[in-house]
């Protein structure tokens, strides 16, 4: 493990323990570093950032050990992707009126390529993904395969300033170091290029409600966001025009109880009960504390 400072605005001083480590070894599997996972409620020691507001994990895994852990882990939510992919599409229209033109767009964290097929139904060339985990790979579309790369996210593997669009969904927790990934990204883009993330919000009524037993708090998570210290971030690396909006996510129904704090065994009955009356699949929308963050490239 590796000890490290605020990794948005480098602060290690007057630093508030949020939650001690809560991890057991043994009980790291094929689905701990797996998306859309079933809630297993391990985390790092978590503290709270005074200056930024960012809540991190102040002692991570070596790099190594978290490429190997992402690489092999399981995938088994095509479902859940999709509808996530149709979800985070519907902010596309607004974002498309103001970028360059629609050549090139680069997803990260690409799972099996769902949202590359919304970029390309909507008229996006020259799409691509990067896509950690091999396992997202076997799912995916024989048109859509070839074009996500198997490695973590590197700005050095594209060429400055060749996407007019950079997506990334849920993946800036995970990333050692959000500040440079976001560096990169932003030399990544054309001028009047966007970035389009979703985080989840640290500071949301799910969160505050659910507390440590909600999804977010994960030892997948390096870092979770607020609005304040994503915001502190993107104007660190030269975005503007920086808007946060609410996602209301549609899932089906089975999935939202998968999420929710019920002992394993009550999970297994409700998710029976519900397919046995039909309702498993009902595509329920929630406001699950996430927020879309969008932003663009000075010209």
């Amino acid at each position: 493990m590796t000890a490290r400072s605020c990794p948005v605005c480098g602060s290690s001083d007057q630093l508030n323990i949020f939650t001690e480590s809560n991890f057991d070894q043994e009980k790291i599997n094929e689905f701990t570093f797996a998306s859309r996972k079933l809630p297993d409620y391990m985390h790092y020691r978590l503290v709270n950032c005074p200056g930024c507001d960012l809540l991190y994990a102040s002692l991570i895994p070596q790099p190594d050990s978290l490429t190997k852990a992402y690489f092999e882990a399981s995938f088994d939510s095509v479902q859940e992707a999709h509808y996530a992919s149709r979800t985070y599409a519907g902010f596309l229209s607004g974002i498309m009126r103001r970028l360059p033109d629609l050549e090139g767009a680069l997803d990260i964290g690409a799972g099996d390529g769902a949202f590359l097929e919304e970029l390309i139904a909507r008229g996006f060339s020259r799409v691509a993904g990067v896509e950690p985990s091999k396992a997202p790979l076997t799912f995916a579309k024989d048109k859509i395969r070839p074009l996500i790369k198997n490695s973590v996210f590197r700005g050095e593997d594209f060429p400055k300033e060749s996407f007019s669009l950079v997506t990334c969904f849920q993946t800036l927790e995970h990333m050692r170091q959000p500040l440079e990934s976001c560096r990169s990204i932003y030399a990544l883009l054309k001028p009047k290029g966007a970035a389009f993330f979703i985080c989840h919000n640290r500071r949301g009524l799910c969160a505050k409600i659910m507390g440590l037993k909600s999804p977010i708090y994960d030892i997948e998570h390096l870092q979770l966001f607020s609005k304040k210290s994503i915001g502190i971030l993107l104007e660190k690396c030269g975005f503007t025009g920086i808007k946060i909006k609410p996602v209301f996510n549609y899932y089906p129904l089975q999935y939202w109880v998968r999420l929710f704090p019920f002992s394993a065994k009550l999970k297994s009955g409700l998710v029976s009960w519900l397919r046995k009356i039909k309702l498993a699949q009902a595509p329920i929308m929630l406001a699950a504390g996430n927020f879309a963050v969008i932003c663009y490239k000075k010209d």
